[in-house]
């Protein structure tokens, strides 16, 4: 016991001892570790703590609303002032930078819902690996999805590059060499080429984030990730999951 709480006598109840117990017990909580604190301190939106399947059974629900037209309202202004000390996305969305396609829209979710990633052709470069890393290991989502499109112009483009042996100008080129493998897979295969390779292309970038050494591969492996991919139809808006992600059975 302190100095302070020790200042009146046994059996002894007086007004500045219960004020010197109070200053005790103040000084210490002040001693209180602030990684503990921050450790206790609850999520900006407790909803979004979810396990992988649970997440893509919420996408799942949120996007037949859109396609429904049933979308929900969502009070943005109290979800800024929530989400200004930190966010915690329940989902992760790998998505085309096609102006057609907003996962935010299309899974009807609020702010800090969903950590999205976009580049044209969804595919899964370093830089893209290393924010879902950080999405997976810091804020926790559980559930990552691969979203390409049909008629997809990064995939078509690279199709006719390919197939004319022609070079595009700018950086182009490197989304020619990033969607390749999926073109040169589906290849002479049944159905139309593009439709095949847009597929081909979001499962095969599934893999690749699954297999993602260090961060993402532990994470599929403890079961605390999942990994789907799928692709978005422009005419209604529904999104068709095309890879589901689950662990094989042992």
């Amino acid at each position: 016991m302190c100095e302070l709480c020790d200042v009146t006598p046994p059996g002894q109840t007086s007004r500045r001892h219960f004020l010197a117990a109070a200053a005790c017990t103040a000084a210490s909580l002040a001693f209180v570790s602030p990684i503990s604190a921050k450790e206790t301190k609850p999520p900006p939106k407790p909803q979004n703590v979810l396990p992988p399947d649970a997440a893509l059974d919420r996408l799942v629900k949120g996007n037949l609303r859109y396609v429904e037209g049933v979308s929900r309202r969502h009070d943005f202004k109290h979800e800024r002032e929530a989400l200004a000390g930190g966010q915690n996305p329940f989902a992760g969305i790998l998505s085309c930078a096609d102006s057609r396609i907003a996962p935010e829209y299309a899974f009807d979710t609020g702010r800090g819902d969903l950590f999205v990633c976009r580049v044209a052709g969804n595919f899964a470069s370093d830089e893209m690996i290393a924010s879902l890393e950080y999405a997976s290991s810091v804020l926790g989502v559980p559930l990552f999805m691969v979203l390409g499109h049909d008629s997809c112009g990064a995939v078509d483009a690279a199709i006719k590059s390919l197939k004319d042996n022609t070079t595009l100008p700018g950086h182009l080129p490197s989304l020619v060499t990033a969607i390749a493998p999926a073109v040169k897979a589906t290849e002479g295969k049944p159905g139309d080429h593009l439709a095949n390779a847009i597929r081909q292309n979001v499962i095969d970038n599934v893999a690749k984030l699954k297999t993602a050494t260090p961060i993402l591969n532990a994470a599929v492996d403890q079961g605390k990730l999942r990994i789907v991919g799928a692709v978005y139809r422009l005419t209604d808006g529904k999104v068709e999951l095309v890879a589901d992600g689950k662990r094989p059975a042992t």
